[in-house]
């Protein structure tokens, strides 16, 4: 007899969430461009809602139903097939947990969100990756790589870490050529930057099929991502999935008042959408410029750069420099990329510092 609880094995391959880094190998405090955060902060009418008394001896509305309808009023969405969740991440996760569990199969594209092999061996499932093209996820690999054992294809799109778009005639094909019984969820937590019109279509996917989740966040654009407030829409019974397993009292009153008033604001959105393109562009215009050096930005429609480095400099020495320089960055040798830097997107003045050391290193290599 055991003498103590016993781990279930599938947990045990768990590897804790990495978050991006703040501080340097010294411990100095680091300005932070490697977790996707707006550099704009939030809206003045989100630091005022938070600013309300909050009455906190008190829960929160349990189904968060002011911020649903606000929701379902800003993307045309009945306020029934709305779930809210602590970020996206626990919708991710409840989705994944209601339809794939030991024996099933996760897919998803090589060089996604880190998060979704977590989800994936937290309920015991198999992890499959398709192989991507260029970095970017591939429509075609993803369906070869479907078996009769694939319950859940998870598609962020923009793509966490690479940054690249599958416009919609392409999720529309992803979606055709998957059974009706595999769920397809489409992570969109970088939406908001994409251009004016432009859309991968997953909403209407999911409007229209029983097998479509599309997930977003409050996190990116509008900068609130220290209230943990996402939310997801689909059909009715994968809805009912996700409230039966959401925790209870999930999103926080504070959360539904911050959420409400950045909904509110969608200038701001504006914003900062027109911000991060402008110094995206400016800042891949200046990486392209050092290509002799072997260093490569990949097209992003987020708000972050991978930046490759397929010469003498190496990201590892590339990330040494801009910790010297007060820059903490994403390295990712953990999802198959050592050779690479997710680099987000921050202000004008900022990127054009992180230019200036990539070019002294890559000079002096």
């Amino acid at each position: 007899m055991a003498d103590k609880p016993a781990m279930k094995p599938w947990i045990e391959k768990i590897h804790a969430y990495v978050p991006g880094k703040s501080k340097g190998a010294d411990g100095r405090e680091l300005i932070k461009l490697s977790a996707n955060e707006n550099p704009l902060g939030c809206s003045e009418a989100v630091l005022a809602a938070l600013a309300e008394p909050a009455g906190p001896a008190r829960y929160p509305d349990p189904d968060s139903t002011a911020l649903r309808a606000k929701i379902g009023e800003v993307h045309g969405i009945d306020p029934e097939r709305i779930v809210c969740g602590t970020g996206s991440g626990e919708c991710l996760h409840g989705a994944v947990q209601a339809f794939a569990g030991p024996g099933d199969e996760v897919l998803f594209s090589r060089y996604s969100f880190s998060l979704y092999p977590l989800l994936a061996h937290k309920v015991g499932a198999s992890v499959v990756m398709a192989e991507a093209t260029d970095y970017a996820p591939d429509v075609d690999k993803l369906l070869a790589a479907v078996t009769e054992r694939t319950r859940v294809v998870l598609l962020d799109n923009p793509n966490n870490p690479i940054g690249t778009f599958l416009p919609r005639a392409e999720v529309e094909r992803l979606h055709k050529g998957l059974p009706g019984d595999v769920l397809l969820v489409v992570d969109q937590a970088y939406a908001e930057f994409l251009d004016e019109g432009e859309d991968d279509g997953g909403m209407a996917l999911a409007a229209a099929h029983d097998n479509v989740l599309v997930t977003r966040t409050f996190a990116k654009a509008y900068g609130i991502a220290g209230e943990r407030v996402g939310w997801a829409t689909g059909a009715p019974q994968l809805v009912d999935a996700l409230n039966r397993l959401r925790g209870a009292f999930n999103v926080t009153a504070s959360g539904q008042r911050a959420a409400l008033a950045a909904l509110a604001d969608q200038a701001f959105v504006q914003t900062v959408r027109d911000a991060n393109d402008a110094a995206r562009a400016r800042f891949v215009e200046q990486i392209e410029a050092l290509g002799n050096s072997g260093l490569r930005a990949l097209p992003s429609e987020a708000n972050f750069v991978l930046v490759l480095f397929e010469g003498r400099l190496t990201a590892e020495a590339a990330l040494a420099a801009l910790a010297q320089g007060g820059y903490a960055v994403r390295h990712l040798p953990g999802q198959g990329l050592p050779h690479a830097l997710r680099i987000t997107i921050g202000t004008s003045e900022q990127m054009e510092q992180i230019a200036a050391i990539l070019r002294e290193a890559a000079e002096a290599d």
